[in-house]
């Protein structure tokens, strides 16, 4: 497929995508343009028409960011039929299997080694390995703190110290997982990166006080 096939081709299966999603969303034309205007770009009915019904065969990147947000989807989805097709031309002449695709816009395609310090993909798989230390904090802060409200609870004196026990070794869990993405953060800082806000159950962390 050449680059003058392959672009128009995109933009009618992203179009279709896009058609779809609005169906789904349950929205008309009308109050699909209404919506992108309430967000504060204006995409009018003629050029969504035009998208779907193929009279138009380009698409403007912000009117898609806007349309997959009114559309509530993410805007991946519209890009590459996951699902329903099992390959797609991701590029001209290059046609892979649809996840792939994905992996490839996402920066997620399978290396044999860690990316070179510093690259784009180093950037993203870093920010990624915050998010899983930021995940594995929380979900065991939110057990240590379950564990020590049961104990606090027992009227039984027995079963009470068995849940203290038991809190208690929570607790460390938590504090362990806690102290590592506190290292990861300074570590992220040490290299230049401003690592996202913490949920509030975490804000702590950044405290070295606490």
């Amino acid at each position: 497929m050449t680059n003058s096939d392959w672009s128009p081709s995109f933009t009618a299966r992203v179009a279709e995508q896009m058609r779809r999603a609005r169906k789904a969303a349950g929205l008309t034309v009308a109050e699909a343009a209404e919506s992108c205007a309430s967000l504060g770009l204006a995409v009018p009915k003629t050029t969504i028409t035009n998208l779907e019904t193929g009279r138009r065969s380009s698409i403007d990147l912000a009117e898609f960011l806007v349309l997959a947000e009114v559309y509530k989807v993410p805007p991946i989805s519209l890009l590459f039929p996951l699902g329903t097709e099992a390959s797609v031309a991701v590029l001209p002449g290059r046609e892979v299997p649809t996840w792939e695709a994905v992996s490839w816009f996402t920066g997620e395609t399978p290396l044999d080694k860690p990316a070179p310090e510093g690259t784009a993909r180093d950037v993203l798989d870093t920010y990624r390995a915050h998010n899983d230390a930021v995940t594995t904090a929380l979900t065991s802060t939110r057990l240590a703190k379950e564990r020590r409200r049961k104990a606090s609870i027992a009227l039984d004196a027995v079963r009470r110290d068995a849940l203290l026990e038991t809190a208690a070794s929570y607790e460390q869990l938590a504090f362990d997982d806690c102290r590592e993405l506190r290292e990861f953060r300074n570590a992220m800082r040490e290299r230049g990166m401003v690592p996202p806000a913490l949920p509030a159950d975490l804000t702590f962390v950044d405290n070295p006080e606490d």
